[in-house]
């Protein structure tokens, strides 16, 4: 197959192109190369390419800039896969776009599955459902993808940076009263992969790793691992914020966006793995790697 990727220089775009590789045919575009805010540029640049399989692996992710530099946001998370939907279209090719848990309220307390309505509550979560909606509405064989609370070895995040905290602070604190499903990048190619065959049907999925917890959880849990892993640290114990007290934070954050993985395993025969399981693999292989026979 022939995939092309944007964004390539992103946490999971990144895991993508290396994982996919072989045996398949990658190409990446970053956004060095076509500014994806200039709809008529990335309009001309996916007309200029061969592919089976398009994925938008770009966006606008910085929650809280979205607030402020609104218009480049909704070209970005809105506009921009209109364009890539349709030139997929046209070439008769698959196309994939990444979403986000935020495109939903959060007042929901049990799993969120596909058919729970979006409703965001930020401008964020608002330009990436405008950005579902459009690709959703030009074809069928389109794919919507939402991750969460995304980690892997192609660039640090949330995790690797309370690891680094702790490493000399003795104190460590993250939020208590916020929860999602982390997702391993390394895991997503292969849930993903089977969609490259047009037998499979197109839609909306939620793709992350199974069960949920909150921010203090994930990051108290990821000490443990370092620590197991050698990592010596000055604690292994997160003490807990209130999501009110982030004064920094100008966005709305959804408090509850726990996903059901529920319709992937259903279409696609794989169940995502249990978050902690990919959260301990990820921390030994950085670390501490794991012996070959286990």
């Amino acid at each position: 197959m022939k995939i092309l990727i944007l964004g390539a220089r992103g946490r999971l775009a990144a895991a993508l192109a290396r994982i996919w590789s072989s045996p398949h045919e990658v190409a990446c575009l970053s956004r060095a190369e076509v500014d994806i805010a200039d709809l008529g540029a990335l309009d001309r640049a996916l007309a200029a390419q061969e592919f089976d399989v398009l994925v938008n692996g770009s966006g606008m992710t910085n929650v809280d800039a979205c607030e402020t530099q609104r218009e480049e946001a909704r070209a970005v998370n809105a506009l921009a896969p209109a364009v890539m939907a349709a030139a997929a279209r046209d070439k008769g090719a698959r196309f994939i776009h990444f979403s986000t848990d935020y495109v939903m309220d959060g007042l929901k307390t049990t799993p969120i599955s596909e058919e729970d309505p979006a409703h965001p509550l930020g401008w964020y979560g608002q330009t990436k459902l405008a950005g579902e909606q459009a690709v959703l509405a030009d074809g069928a064989s389109h794919l919507v993808v939402r991750v969460c609370w995304v980690f892997g070895p192609d660039k640090p995040s949330f995790v690797d940076m309370m690891i680094e905290r702790a490493r000399t602070n003795p104190r460590v604190e993250a939020v208590a009263d916020k929860f999602s499903s982390p997702t391993y990048t390394c895991d997503v190619p292969g849930w993903i992969e089977p969609f490259f065959s047009l037998s499979l049907p197109g839609g909306l999925y939620h793709a992350c790793n199974s069960g949920g917890c909150s921010w203090r959880e994930y990051a108290e849990f990821a000490l443990q691992c370092a620590s197991e892993s050698g990592v010596p640290l000055a604690t292994t114990t997160v003490e807990p914020l209130k999501l009110k007290d982030m004064k920094a934070f100008l966005a709305p954050r959804p408090v509850h966006t726990v996903l059901s993985t529920e319709k992937i395993r259903r279409v696609t025969g794989i169940s995502p793995r249990p978050w902690q399981e990919a959260l301990r693999e990820y921390i030994h292989k950085k670390y501490a790697p794991l012996p070959s026979s286990l």
